[in-house]
C-alpha cells in the first residue's frame, strides 16, 4: 500500500465505502481484462407526497451563515473544481489529485447508492486502484484463499481512516450535500433523500456477516469467486468488507458508526 493510497480516507468515511467500493471492486477479487457494467439505476417512480426526510440535514442558508467566507455553492455539473480543491484544502492534495477530475459528485452518490446491489460498474470508478496487486493465499489442499496477503493490503489504509477527523469530514459533506441531493435526484429518485439513502446504506453495511475462516476462493473463469454460494451473493459493499479482513473490517464499521452517529447528530 502506497502514503497515495489515503483517498480512501475521505470516500470510505465520507461516502460511505461508495469510493472504495468502486476503487478495488476488479483490482481484489476481479483482476483481469476490462468488464464493463452497465450502472444500476433505479425505474422512474410515480410522484407521492413527500413525507420529508428521515434524517434532514442542515439547510444550506444555515450552514453558510456560520462561515461568510464560503463562497455559493456552483451548480451540480459545474462543481467538479471547487469540490476537488476544498478536498485539496482539507485533506491534502495526495487525496485530492488521485479523484476522478469529472463528474466525481455523481460518481459518489451512484456508487453509494450501488453499495448493496450485487454489481457495480467500473464505469463509476470515482478514484484510482491500490498499487498493490491481489495476491491470494495458499491453504490445505492447494486451495485459493484470502488471507493476510490480501488483507495486508488495506492496513495502512484503515489506520489512516482510523485517525480521520469525522468532523471535518462531515463538514465538507453538509457543505456540498445540496449537490448532492441534486445528483441523487437525477439519478432517478426525485422524492426522496440522499442522506437517508446514506444511513441505510452505512447500515446495512454494519450487517455484515462474520463468516468463518479461511475464506476460500475459487476461479471458473478469468474472475475470483467467493466458493460459499452465500458469501457470493452478498452485495458489492458487503463483500469489500469481508476483503479487507476480519480485523480491518471491524475497524471500518467502528468508523461508520462514528459517522452515522455525526450524521444523527447534525450541527
Amino acid at each position: 500500500m502506497k502514503d497515495s493510497d489515503a483517498p480512501l480516507l475521505i470516500v470510505l468515511v465520507l461516502m460511505v465505502l461508495g469510493g472504495a467500493a468502486a476503487w478495488v471492486y476488479r483490482d481484489t477479487l476481479f483482476p483481469g481484462p476490462e468488464l464493463v457494467q452497465e450502472v444500476a439505476v433505479p425505474a422512474p417512480v410515480e410522484p407521492t407526497e413527500d413525507p420529508g426526510p428521515r434524517y434532514p440535514m442542515p439547510e444550506v442558508e444555515a450552514a453558510a451563515s456560520e462561515d461568510r467566507n464560503l463562497v455559493p455553492l456552483p451548480p451540480l455539473d459545474d462543481s467538479d473544481a471547487y469540490f476537488l480543491l476544498e478536498i485539496g484544502n482539507a485533506f491534502g492534495s495526495g487525496i485530492e489529485s488521485l479523484l476522478t477530475r469529472e463528474f466525481v459528485i455523481d460518481r459518489l452518490v451512484t456508487t453509494v447508492d450501488n453499495l448493496p446491489r450485487p454489481e457495480l460498474s467500473e464505469k463509476i470508478r470515482p478514484v484510482g486502484r491500490l498499487g498493490d496487486g491481489f495476491a491470494p493465499d495458499t491453504g490445505d489442499g492447494d486451495a485459493i484463499e484470502l488471507g493476510i496477503s490480501s488483507y495486508s493490503r488495506y492496513d495502512a489504509l484503515v489506520a489512516q481512516l482510523y485517525y480521520a477527523d469525522i468532523d471535518a469530514v462531515y463538514d465538507i459533506y453538509r457543505r456540498y450535500y445540496p449537490l448532492f441531493q441534486t445528483s441523487y435526484e437525477r439519478l432517478g429518485y426525485p422524492d426522496t433523500y440522499f442522506n437517508d439513502r446514506l444511513i441505510e446504506v452505512i447500515d446495512h453495511l454494519l450487517t455484515t456477516p462474520k463468516p468463518g475462516e479461511p475464506i476460500v476462493l475459487v476461479r471458473p473463469n478469468v474472475l475470483y469467486e467467493f466458493a460459499d454460494p452465500d458469501l457470493e451473493a452478498l452485495s458489492s459493499g458487503r463483500k469489500l468488507l469481508l476483503r479487507m479482513g476480519p480485523s480491518n473490517a471491524a475497524t471500518v464499521k467502528r468508523i461508520l458508526e462514528k459517522f452515522r452517529a455525526r450524521l444523527i447528530a447534525g450541527p
